[in-house]
Formats: C-alpha cells, structure tokens, sequence
C-alpha cells in the first residue's frame, strides 16, 4: 500500500494546512512541464497529486488512515510487539484504539473547521443581501436625522463594517473560488483541486445578487408604502438615498458579531 505521508514528506499527525503547504511545494518542484513534460517528472508530479487528492479531503484521509492503521497492526514480525503473547496483542490493541481514536477526533475537528469556515462566508453574504432588501423596503434615514454624535457612530460602524466585509468576502474567495490560469494557480499558493468556483462566477453572483435583493426591495416597499405609516416617516422616507449604502455593511457587521457569540455556546 502506498504510504501517501511519505509521498508528501508530511507526518501522519500533520494538519491539514501542513499537507496544503507541502503539496503546494512539491507542485512548484515538479510541475508538469518541467524538463520539457518528461514521463518521469509527469509521473512524480501524479503521485503528488494522487497523495493531496486523498490526504487533503478529511474523509477520504480518515478512510486511509483506517486502511494504513489496519495494515500496520496486522503486519507479521518477529517483534515481541507483533507476537500471539497476551499482553502482546493487549498493547496492540490498544494502540490501535488510540490511533484510532484520534483519527476520529482529527476528522471530527476538521469537519467542525470547515463548518465554521463556510458559516463565515454564508452568513456574511446572506446578511449582505437581506439588509439590502430591508434597506430598499423600508429607506430609513437615519444618517439625515441624526445629530453629530449618531452620525459619528453610524460613520464609524460603516467604516468597521466595510473592512469587516471586504475581509469576510477576501477570505470566502481564497478558500473557494479559484482564477483561470490552473498552472498559474498552483505555482501562486492556490490549490485549484478543492476550490468549487470560479472566482468571476462568484463576483458575478454577489453583485447580482445585490442588485436583485435592491430591485426586490424596492418592488416590496412601493407595496406597502412604509414610509406613509404614522410614526415612521421621520425616520423612513418615500425615495431612495444615496445614505442607503451606509446600512448593508453595518447590518452584516452586526449579525457576524451575534454569530460569533452565539458559536461560543453551541460548541
């Protein structure tokens, strides 16, 4: 059985951001194409990818490591460790229990790495378009009827929001999305093989999206007309404002702060 470990020169416990790192420096070293696409070099560089393509996803790692596990202590020698001695075969057992164990725990702990990983790229782009479509329905105008002091705190929560966002969405777009170029791609630190989407596909997406969640909202508010309400048309008004681009950023802000908090508890 092929050790993948040793074809990615990593240890069996490396994390996955270890196995990332060392496949993406042996794709650098033996690229494709290297010594004019030589056989040798195109067969090394298969082996590669073939050990990342397994080691890099955490189930299909967890799978072969239970398969490696099993092959290590089945294996026949004249060690003391591997004979029929009683205490011999509790040792291995145990062992084995333990190697098994934390190979589900690993498994377990990259699952939840990759959940949370994906709740900060959905929650963030969901609360993008939502505060969007309430922002259109309702067209508040909280900046033009503030005094000094809450248009300074609605500045700064829009300022903080903004590179909040610009940093969700940067984040998102480097785990999940990947350019053109596949070789370019492998030789700059990506790794095009785990990542689902193209990246004008997903800039594409969010911008319609937010246009489509505007539109939506303003079909929504012309309906119901919030802003004749008694009460409401001091804060809401009947057109759109340039202010309205103030409110989205804060909103996903303020829902990726009450995620966090609420996350704290449910782990």
């Amino acid at each position: 059985m092929v050790n993948y470990y040793e074809t990615l020169k990593v240890s069996p416990k490396a994390s996955n951001a270890e196995i990332k790192s060392a496949y993406r420096r042996l794709a650098r070293k033996f690229p494709p194409d290297k010594n004019n696409g030589s056989d040798e070099t195109a067969a090394h560089f298969a082996k590669i990818a073939k050990a990342y393509e397994v080691l890099g996803t955490p189930k299909e790692r967890a799978e072969y490591d239970k398969t490696l596990l099993k092959q290590q202590f089945s294996g026949k020698s004249d060690s003391v460790f591997n004979s029929d001695n009683q205490h011999a075969k509790r040792w291995r057992r145990m062992a084995y229990e333990r190697r098994f164990n934390d190979i589900i725990d690993r498994m377990i702990a990259d699952e939840r790495r990759e959940t949370i990983a994906l709740q900060k790229a959905i929650f963030p782009t969901v609360a993008l378009f939502l505060s969007t479509c309430i922002v259109a329905i309702f067209k508040p105008i909280f900046w033009t009827k503030s005094e000094i002091v809450g248009k300074t705190i609605l500045l700064a929560l829009f300022i903080i929001g903004v590179f909040h966002l610009v940093g969700r969405i940067r984040a998102a777009f480097e785990k999940y999305t990947y350019s053109e170029d596949i070789h370019d791609s492998i030789l700059h630190e990506s790794v095009p093989t785990e990542k689902p989407y193209r990246r004008f596909t997903a800039i594409s997406f969010l911008i319609v999206g937010v246009f489509i969640s505007l539109g939506i909202g303003l079909l929504i508010g012309q309906f119901l007309d919030i802003s004749a309400a008694e009460g409401m048309s001091k804060m809401f008004s009947s057109t759109l404002s340039p202010e309205i681009v103030f409110y989205p950023p804060i909103v996903v802000l303020l829902v990726d702060l009450m995620h966090a908090f609420l996350s704290k508890f449910e782990y």
